[in-house]
């Protein structure tokens, strides 16, 4: 073995006969949306209250194990007017939601481990598929999307929210309007002290799952958040993809402290074994010569920050600590808060300028469709909006697949004294037929 050459752990996978790319896949247009909801996580009651504020869209069914769940979310939709959704409470019920005639999309917002299994079903029974992220958590799994959808030919969509921050999409119009030049390094993260909710068995995340993974894994575990608006940023898969990585993490230390202190030294909690470090610094590098800094770490007493820096050949901007922005050929200083916002406000992204107003106007009586910068609603509504009109959607199965791999690809690279390994390209090559991300508009 070329000992300069990145480990590759997986190999690409062939596509089989007649199957072929769905790199700005376009499907029938549907009159109305109608849809399954499959899993009721602790996002999902916000999430029903920004559908019902969407037009054209009709929920069909709940799904999820809890009785309790169910019932509320079904009240929450009578008080909008959709009282007639079906309810499905058995651990395979999922299949029988997926099955149904009256089923458009299927929005999946289980545990990690059901992601992938739902959508899959979903895409072989015609369905699109709508998934929290990340999508999944295999190099394993993320073949399985790409290959049903293009076998199937169905939409498969990571519900990737932070792209559609504002910052996020101002930046990205200005890049594709030439102000930044050409996008040679950006950096993303999740940095978010979550220990609190880690160890809630009640109000925390479901059958304490998070805790879990931090016990199982030692990589980058939720890449998505961080990297997928500088993806897009960089046009990744639309002219560019990545090619391989390496990854840091440091030894654990808060996890451990925290359940001490909480618990007790002698308690359950703090003799566990968290295989996770509290810091994993990944930096990647695309196949034309880009830099990406990926972070993660959910255990730091620290501010919560995505950085979302992009640097080119003509500026630089970031969001966290502080939004700044510095042009050439003044580049060592940063922009006067005015002459940002001028900036800001100029090219403030299509979409956000058509949809702000409608997102502020019901955020008035409902915050939690507003909170984010709008950028949950604004999510939802593309994606209504991309199949009602048939459009290609803003992220596609690629996306979902290339920034979840992420996650077991980190661990590789931790494992093995952090030596570079191999990112499949997922498109198999077509990456190279598109030269930029759109986010389609109807003519």
């Amino acid at each position: 073995m070329n000992s300069n050459l990145p480990l590759r752990f997986f190999d690409e996978e062939p596509r089989k006969p007649g199957q072929n790319h769905v790199l700005e896949l376009r499907c029938d247009p549907l009159e109305r949306v109608r849809i399954a909801f499959v899993g009721l996580g602790m996002r999902m009651v916000t999430t029903l209250k920004r559908f019902v504020h969407i037009d054209d869209v009709e929920i069909v069914a709940l799904c999820d194990i809890s009785h309790e769940k169910l019932i509320s979310a079904r009240q929450l939709l009578k008080e909008y007017y959709q009282a007639n959704v079906a309810l499905y409470f058995h651990e395979e019920d999922w299949r029988r939601v997926c099955e149904r005639d009256d089923v458009d999309l299927v929005y999946i917002s289980t545990h990690y481990d059901l992601h992938v299994p739902v959508a899959v079903y979903a895409m072989e029974c015609g369905k699109h598929a709508a998934i929290e992220v990340p999508a999944a958590t295999t190099i394993e799994d993320c073949w399985k999307l790409v290959n049903t959808a293009e076998i199937t030919r169905r939409h498969c969509m990571m519900m990737e929210n932070c792209n559609y921050g504002e910052f996020e999409m101002t930046t990205l119009n200005m890049i594709q309007h030439g102000i930044l030049g050409e996008i040679i390094h950006g950096e993303g993260a999740y940095i978010h002290d979550l220990k609190e909710l880690i160890f809630d068995n009640v109000g925390g995340y479901w059958n304490m799952w998070r805790l879990k993974y931090n016990e199982q894994q030692n990589g980058n575990i939720y890449p998505t958040h961080g990297l997928g608006p500088v993806c897009h940023a960089m046009n990744i898969h639309r002219g560019d993809a990545l090619d391989y990585m390496v990854s840091m993490s440091s030894n654990q230390f808060n996890l451990t402290q925290y359940a001490q202190e909480k618990f007790g030294s002698d308690s359950v909690f703090a003799q566990r074994n968290y295989k996770n470090g509290d810091m994993n610094t990944s930096i990647i590098r695309t196949k034309k010569g880009k830099t990406i800094l990926l972070q993660h770490d959910i255990t730091s007493p620290r501010p919560y920050s995505r950085i979302h820096l992009l640097s080119g050949t003509k500026g630089f901007v970031q969001k966290w600590p502080k939004k700044g922005m510095a042009l050439a050929p003044n580049g060592l200083d940063y922009l006067e808060d005015n002459n940002l916002n001028e900036l800001l406000n100029t090219y403030e992204h299509p979409i956000r300028k058509l949809l702000n107003p409608i997102v502020n106007r019901l955020g008035k009586d409902i915050h939690e469709i507003a909170k984010n910068e709008g950028m949950d609603y604004i999510m939802d509504y593309r994606l209504i909006y991309c199949l009602r009109h048939g459009l290609p959607l803003d992220q596609d199965v690629y996306d979902a697949a290339e920034w979840s791999s992420i996650i077991e690809l980190s661990e590789k690279s931790v494992d093995n004294f952090s030596m570079s390994v191999k990112i499949p390209d997922f498109t198999r090559g077509a990456y190279n037929e598109i030269d930029k991300i759109t986010y389609y508009l109807k003519d």
